[in-house]
Formats: C-alpha cells, structure tokens, sequence
C-alpha cells in the first residue's frame, strides 16, 4: 500500500438493506450538564475524493488466491487503531474461501467465488503498522451465542482494562439478532454485548451483555448499541438505533449512552440518556435524534469529534439514500443535530445497487482529513448471494476521504 494511506491513518447483506434516513433539524445545544457549548461550530461533510488505494487494498487482499481460508468480501466495516500501530478491521457477516480469476462458470468476465464459499457471520482483519492487510483472525472470531442467533461486531475501541489500570484491552460493541420470519428476514433485534480482546494478542477473552432487547415486545422497538463511539474525556459516548424502518415505519430512532472509561464491559456502568439526564436502566431511554416523521436514522450510522463538534454522517433521505451521504453536526452528543449538509454521491458499480452504512475511521484520519467507508450491495435480496459470489468486488468496503469544513 502506497505510503500516502499509511499516514492516513459495514451486517450482513441483510443490514445492507437497512438504508438510513436523515436527521431532524433543530435549534442549537449545550453540552451535556448544561455547559456552554465551547469551541463546538458548525460542520458539514465538505468536500470528498475517492479513496482508490485503500479501496484497492482491500481488493487486492480479498483476491489473493494465495490464501484459502480468509476474508474475501464482507460489509459492516468497522475499524479501531491498536497501540502498537496495527489497525483492527471488524466486519458482518463475511465471506471466506478463494477467489477465481474470470471467466467465471458461465463465461462471466469478473473474478469469482465458488457459491460453496464458507459464510461467517463476523471476521476481524489485521492491517500492520505500515498500512499492509496481512492475516484474517480465525472465523467467526465471535461465536454465535446459541442456535438460530448470531454476532454482528460494530464500533470498537482500546480502553484500559479498569479505570486507572495500566493494561489495555480492545472493547468490541456486538450487536446481536435471532433469525425470524418477514419482515425480519434480516434478524430480530436481540441484544447488545461487549466483547474483551487481549493485547497484543487479539485473543478472544469474554463476551458480555450489557443490554437485552429480547422482552420488549414490539422488535422494531427494541434498541441496540455501537453503531458508533466517540471519547471525550473520560467518558465514551455509545451511539444506538431502533429498527422502525424495517417495519416500513418513516424513520428509526438514534439514542445515546455513555461509560466511564475503562468500563464498557461494565453493564452496571452504562447510563443512557432518559430526555433530561444520563440515568441507569434502559426503561426510560428517549431517542436524542429523529421526530418519528420525515427525519431520522437507521440502525447503523456513524458519529466523529472534531473539537467541541459532534459531526454524524449518514445516507440522504428518499431515493438519494441509495447514493447519498449527508451529515449533520451537533454540539452535544444528545443534540440537538443540525443539517443536512455536505451532501456527496458515493461512487458505485453498475446494476441495481445501494450504498449503505457509511463510517468514519478516526485512526486513519489526520490533517483535517476523515477516511470514510461505505458498503454496496444488491437491491434484490433474493439475489445477494449469487450476486456476492459471482461478482466478488461488489461486497467489499469501499472509501473516500472527507474534509469538514463549514456549510455553504
């Protein structure tokens, strides 16, 4: 990889329908407890580019038919930077196997996978400190916790093993569903769980839940977290999601929590936001953005610091939420959120196609750059999985790189 990435420092096919909605606009906030909101300013998505070499990267090792038992396509894309300079890469539902060069069974011009490929439901991908993919953990790294349910890993992040400890560990926000009949085709929200990764190592060493979703009765009610963190201080705001949408509700509701460092896989540490303060128990949790019209989130999008500004990228509402990122600011995790703005179309490949779930990764930002992943996938959810396979480089990350700036 080219050295220029280097200092630059997705879930499944089914979240890849998921398209998330804007958010409502809103009059200007403080900061939680009510501070004054210092340093925070208003921001948009600003200008764009491609990111072809990081795009590639991922292309490259996804094809190289010198392994047969690792990442050849995944979405979900998540990402946490390591101490020691690698770069953790978390994805959904992943496929594994080896890549065929064309033409394919039928005389197909694109690099294939044989449709027999393992599917996973979550891998991890190792980049090394010198911006180089080298080595897919073993798969799945997180185990289904029982039968017809799986594990979708979301945001991560290094954080000490207990507040004041001089050990760190990597923290890995998984989101958990249950198979189910339509419209759940794509899981029935379950459960969110933290997950404890050793260092260096990356060794698996407990999962814990930290909220069941499984009694509240209406699904598309139930909330799930860490589709994106963000550190300020000593604490680590928790980003969440309802799944309105796939009940074909107008829009899905976001929510906040928040931790102490140190202490994600603490159930008894989270608190959440309730409207007016940040309280223990999920029973009174209000959504800090959507307004159950026109405005709103789906379950996954993605939250970035940039000072005192909190800077949300997500998909444009209507039809352009297949091709288009928008981005909203706020000064205050729970908002208010204003926009949209910064509105950019993703490159994409021919054919029925959708972009979804954009993300930040903040340990390949730098220089007033943000590098920003967006998935693909096919609109026909019959025909995901010949799609993926027959045609490899469509279930792949692909990247651009952003420059926040004011709106206007």
């Amino acid at each position: 990889m080219p050295g220029d990435v280097r200092a630059r420092q997705r879930t499944g096919a089914g979240c890849g329908l998921l398209l998330v909605l804007v958010l409502a606009a809103v009059l200007p906030g403080s900061l939680p407890g009510g501070r004054p909101g210092g340093g925070c300013r208003a921001l948009t998505g600003g200008h764009w580019s491609a990111d072809a070499a990081l795009t590639g990267a991922f292309a490259r090792y996804g094809d190289d038919s010198s392994r047969t038992d690792d990442w050849t396509g995944g979405d979900g894309t998540h990402s946490v930077r390591l101490p020691d300079g690698r770069v953790l890469w978390l994805f959904s539902d992943t496929y594994l196997g080896q890549v065929h060069a064309p033409p394919g069974p039928s005389g197909e011009s694109a690099a294939w996978r044989d449709a027999s490929a393992p599917l996973v439901r979550n891998s991890a991908v190792v980049m090394d400190a010198d911006g180089r993919l080298v080595r897919t953990l073993a798969a799945p790294l997180f185990p289904d916790p029982g039968p017809g349910q799986w594990r979708w890993p979301v945001a991560a992040r290094v954080e000490p093993r207990s507040p004041g400890s001089a050990e760190s560990v990597v923290r890995v926000l998984l989101w958990v569903r249950t198979a189910g009949a339509p419209p759940w085709i794509y899981g029935v929200p379950s459960a969110t769980e933290v997950a404890t990764l050793s260092l260096p190592g990356l060794r698996l060493e407990s999962v814990v839940p930290v909220l069941n979703q499984r009694l509240v009765p209406d699904p598309a009610r139930r909330v799930l977290f860490g589709t994106a963190l963000v550190a300020a201080g000593e604490w680590t705001y928790v980003f969440g999601g309802d799944d309105r949408r796939a009940v074909g509700r107008p829009v899905s509701y976001a929510y906040a929590a928040r931790v102490e460092r140190g202490r994600l896989a603490d159930p008894g540490a989270w608190r959440y936001w309730d409207g007016s303060a940040w309280v223990a128990g999920a029973r009174s949790l209000r959504p800090v953005l959507g307004d159950g019209r026109a405005g709103g989130v789906g379950s996954a999008f993605s939250v970035v610091r940039d000072g005192g500004t909190y800077l949300l990228f997500t998909m444009a509402g209507g039809a352009r939420g297949l091709t288009t990122v928008t981005s909203y600011w706020a000064c205050s995790p729970t908002g208010p959120w204003h926009g949209p703005g910064g509105d950019f179309a993703v490159p994409l490949p021919g054919g029925a196609v959708a972009a979804y779930n954009p993300q930040v990764h903040p340990a390949l930002g730098g220089g007033g750059r943000l590098v920003l992943s967006y998935d693909v996938n096919r609109l026909d959810a019959a025909n995901v999985p010949a799609a993926v396979s027959g045609e490899v480089s469509l279930y792949r990350p692909r990247f651009v790189t952003v420059r926040p700036g004011p709106p206007g």
